[in-house]
């Protein structure tokens, strides 16, 4: 989950813990939640590549690390995280994300109203839509061959 923080503050996490809530505890008090990241512009939206256990979200904090697609490891080693890559830059509101893995691919919508995709490696992005209204989330969805 991500913790935005107030508006450019530097204060944006990352969090993770299980989806079952430990047996003996509540939402409240439940001990299994890791920070894995902290110190963040504003993370928004986030994916995941479970495959390559790799975490990818959005930032609309100010630059030169907000308005940005990041991406790192779900994984991160205590006392050795790295910083986590910026693969995508100059969003206006960074806001949606969604990968496409199986094309390589990841979808972004920021709340200037533009659609962009991109190689996961944030390369080969282009524009898809402009000024198309403020633009929050996104989601891909492959349908099966013949719908």
């Amino acid at each position: 989950m991500s913790q935005k923080g107030p508006g450019n503050a530097g204060d944006g996490r990352i969090f993770r813990a299980n989806v079952e809530i430990p047996q003996g505890q509540s939402p409240a008090n439940r001990t299994d939640i890791e920070l894995l990241y902290e110190k963040l512009p504003e993370p928004i939206d986030l994916d995941l590549d479970l495959a390559n256990r790799t975490l990818y979200w959005t930032d609309r904090g100010d630059p030169p690390r907000g308005n940005t697609v990041n991406r790192a490891p779900m994984d991160p080693l205590s006392g050795n995280r790295k910083e986590p890559k910026i693969l995508f830059t100059h969003l206006e509101e960074g806001i949606g994300l969604a990968l496409d893995l199986k094309g390589g691919r990841m979808f972004i919508t920021d709340y200037a109203g533009s659609l962009y995709s991109a190689n996961l490696d944030g390369s080969n992005r282009k524009t898809l839509a402009y000024a198309e209204g403020n633009l929050t989330g996104i989601a891909y969805v492959e349908l099966p061959a013949g719908h």
